[in-house]
């Protein structure tokens, strides 16, 4: 998977949000106010950092040397990976659904209900 494949992935969530809030270099990509992606455009190859469960956070740094502890982020919570496609896209579509979920499981019933 590639940058722009990252970037659409992340885009075709439900009520998914695109900001730049760290300015145009940054894509976030957030639901109900929350980021869930953060995609670097800038440099080669890509990366994306996601929020993981910290126990699968860990099995996917062991199985995958592309994936790290997130970059500026809560190391516990967020991988960062990088798009150099060592990693089956089907592995980073999953971690984004993964990301993107747990995000939507931490809002409100209420804020939940607003997403349509």
């Amino acid at each position: 998977m590639d940058r722009q494949e990252a970037l659409s992935s992340c885009a075709s969530r439900h009520a998914a949000v695109e900001d730049y809030p760290f300015g145009d270099d940054v894509a976030v990509f957030k639901v109900g106010g929350k980021v869930f992606a953060i995609v670097a455009l800038d440099g080669e190859p890509g990366r994306v950092t996601l929020k993981c469960d910290p126990e699968w956070a860990l099995e996917l740094r062991a199985e995958y040397a592309a994936v790290q502890p997130g970059y500026h982020t809560n190391k516990r919570h967020w991988n960062t990976v990088t798009l150099d496609g060592s990693v089956d896209p089907t592995d980073i579509n999953d971690m984004i659904r993964h990301s993107y979920d747990l995000v939507v499981a931490g809002l409100t019933r209420k804020q939940r209900s607003q997403l349509g």
